[in-house]
């Protein structure tokens, strides 16, 4: 299955397919209010994707926004229980604005957050699942890995501001060597250390090519179990058959007030954006003023339907036939194409606008390609 498949005419297909997945590994629905209190959001600004937020006044007299995420409503309702982990996974519109045309728009969000007392294996059984998230969507994908503790162990063994922290990451984040070099200068950054920030902004890769780089990059800069905590992770995962898919890129950063650990993107092949983006945001947690961890993810839909992508079709097959022809053999030829995996329309004659795969003519019990000028 690709980019061009079946499966991408239908977001509530995908949705579908991804929310049974999640099920299967235990996780349960959270179903959320359309409207939050404006402040559980106004808070934490800087972990939305968007600060923009629609309020409204409600009768009482409080201000509600029309929500522009699920994660804080999860956590708001979620009940800390030492040893334990809850898993929860969600189907819903969050209201955002659109980064196409700059207007609010309601957004279809599938995704999943486990919270509590998170391991090792809490952290495995995520990226597993962002992984099957991804291939669900199409064969050609890449997860991409990063470890913000690599670069919050250097950072934090030097007198940096905040704001320089930030101006770094997003150096990182672009990818931009050479304004992180000089920042790094400008801000008193031993050589070592610059160096090391620099090759970890432009290391990518696979796991087994990666892993020997950081050692040697990183040793004497990064606590060893650090460094072994990420190479068990990575290994766990390349023997669980994920070595393909998986990439290591520290160009995937986050908010350092909120983000640690982990953090993740998934793309597929067509769609030159992230379809998935997810991590730990144990900062948060502390933040907000809980005592468990957590790590979660979010699948975009909208970042598939917004790209160049196919035109929705009403169905992939039209198929044609006259009147007077046997119902039985029409219906036959129908089933059989819908066996093969197919969505199949029945027509006399073409709707105006209606978008099909290709169009069929079912005559004299034969089922015939109808050429596309026909």
């Amino acid at each position: 299955m690709n980019i061009q498949d079946t499966i991408f005419k239908n977001d509530e297909k995908i949705s579908y397919l991804l929310r049974s997945l999640y099920a299967r590994y235990g996780y349960s629905h959270f179903k959320m209010s359309q409207f939050e209190e404006y402040d559980l959001y106004v808070r934490n600004k800087d972990f939305l994707i968007s600060d923009s937020i629609i309020t409204f006044t409600d009768t009482n007299g409080k201000l509600m926004a029309l929500k522009p995420d699920v994660t804080f409503s999860i956590l708001k309702n979620s009940k800390y229980a030492p040893g334990s982990v809850q898993r929860y996974y969600y189907n819903e519109n969050v209201y955002r604005v659109s980064k196409d045309t700059q207007a609010f728009k309601e957004i279809m969000q599938t995704g999943l957050e486990c919270i509590g007392d998170i391991d090792r294996y809490s952290i495995f059984e995520v990226l597993t699942l962002a992984a099957k998230s991804l291939q669900t969507i199409s064969d050609s994908c890449v997860l991409t890995v990063s470890y913000l503790d690599f670069i919050y162990e250097i950072m934090d063994s030097i007198s940096l501001s905040t704001d320089e922290k930030n101006a770094m990451l997003k150096c990182m984040g672009e990818k931009n060597l050479h304004e992180l070099s000089k920042l790094c200068a400008e801000s008193g950054v031993d050589a070592a250390r610059a160096d090391a920030l620099c090759q970890l902004a432009s290391c990518y890769g696979k796991p087994e090519t990666v892993l020997p780089r950081l050692k040697k990059l990183l040793t004497g800069l990064v606590k060893e179990e650090t460094l072994a905590s990420f190479k068990n992770l990575m290994e766990i995962l390349m023997s669980a058959r994920w070595s393909e898919i998986l990439r290591i890129d520290f160009s995937v950063v986050s908010d350092m007030k909120y983000y640690n650990g982990i953090v993740f993107k998934g793309f597929v092949e067509g769609v030159p954006v992230s379809v998935l983006s997810g991590g730990q945001y144990d900062r948060l947690m502390e933040k907000m003023g809980h005592k468990s961890r957590a790590i979660g993810f979010a699948v975009y839909l909208d970042s598939l339907r917004r790209q160049n992508m196919p035109k929705n079709y009403d169905a992939d097959v039209a198929l044609l036939y006259n009147e007077g022809v046997s119902a039985d053999g029409l219906h036959r030829a129908a089933e059989a194409l819908r066996e093969e995996g197919l969505t199949v329309q029945l027509q006399r004659t073409l709707p105006p606008k209606a978008k099909y795969g290709k169009i069929l003519q079912f005559q004299d019990g034969e089922v015939t390609a109808v050429e596309a000028d026909a």
